[in-house]
């Protein structure tokens, strides 16, 4: 892993990506020091007692004195407002980034609140997680040999851009680079419309007549294809409304993909079926690491 100097840190929003980013870098020395901000003083105490930051503010107006690097790990709605409150104090040294699924409407949320100040936010977003939520579920390990993708904006100075690599690499984490339009286009479809798919099919069993016999004999199959469904759903819908722009033609596709299969059962076209399936599979083989696949958050 990556050795660096963060100087003071600032986290708002301690909960599992903010703290688990706090854990590592503590865990290798790589911050003077880490402000969490939360609007919980529960969440708050529980992360000094648990050592996950050094010093607790519930006012992100306030954590900023002196940072160096500020990250903002919160629902995707809130990166706007935040940036706003802080627009006027943020340090002229300090860089901004975020760990938001979404990265277009992050952006533009950005432009609006910082205006001229706009070149020391860089947009970035770990491709790790898990279906647990809050501090108390993050650990140190959470990002190791994860994606990180940042997503640079025009006004960026490469040395920023580099800081906050530097911060992932330590992490453990690969970072790449990519456009917000491609960030959006990729994670609609591997992450975002599955998430919508899978609490469709839960939401959809659960108002069957038979919905309580339908979940006592559920498989291992329904387990693994529903993991994601126990995400915090106020997040879920946050970053689904914040990509709807590529979700609604995804759900398009899907509608028209799913009658098609519909079709085939109706015709007991087996042979089309099993080539389908088989396409999928073929597919699915390639993926790499498939044993690292995590939530997205």
């Amino acid at each position: 892993m990556s050795e660096c100097s963060l100087g003071h840190v600032v986290i708002i929003g301690v909960g599992l990506i903010g703290g688990s980013l706090a854990r590592v870098l503590k865990a290798h020395d790589a911050v003077s020091q880490i402000t969490g901000v939360a609007r919980s003083q529960e969440t708050l105490d529980l992360a000094l007692q648990l050592g996950v930051i050094d010093k607790a503010e519930s006012d992100p107006v306030q954590a900023m004195k002196d940072a160096d690097l500020v990250v903002l790990a919160t629902p995707v709605s809130t990166i706007g407002p935040i940036l706003s409150a802080i627009a006027d104090v943020i340090p002229a040294h300090c860089v901004v980034t975020d760990a938001g699924s979404v990265k277009g409407s992050v952006a533009t949320a950005a432009r609006e609140a910082l205006g001229d100040k706009i070149d020391c936010f860089v947009p970035g977003h770990p491709i790790a997680g898990t279906e647990n939520s809050g501090v108390a579920a993050s650990y140190a390990d959470l990002f190791v040999d994860h994606r990180v993708i940042l997503t640079p904006l025009p006004e960026n100075a490469e040395t920023d851009i580099q800081l906050v690599q530097a911060m992932w690499e330590v992490c453990g984490a690969r970072v790449v680079r990519m456009s917000l339009e491609d960030h959006d286009a990729m994670l609609g479809a591997t992450s975002h419309l599955p998430h919508l798919l899978a609490y469709a099919l839960v939401d959809f069993l659960s108002q069957q007549d038979r919905h309580e016999e339908i979940f006592t004999n559920t498989a291992g199959g329904f387990k693994a294809f529903t993991r994601i469904v126990a995400s915090s759903p106020v997040m879920w819908r946050d970053i689904c409304l914040a990509n709807r722009h590529e979700l609604i033609p995804l759900l398009k596709s899907m509608e028209q993909q799913l009658a098609g299969y519909r079709e085939l059962l109706k015709n007991a076209d087996g042979e089309q079926l099993q080539q389908a399936f088989q396409r999928a599979k073929k597919a699915r083989d390639k993926l790499p690491d498939v044993t690292k696949v995590g939530n997205d958050e």
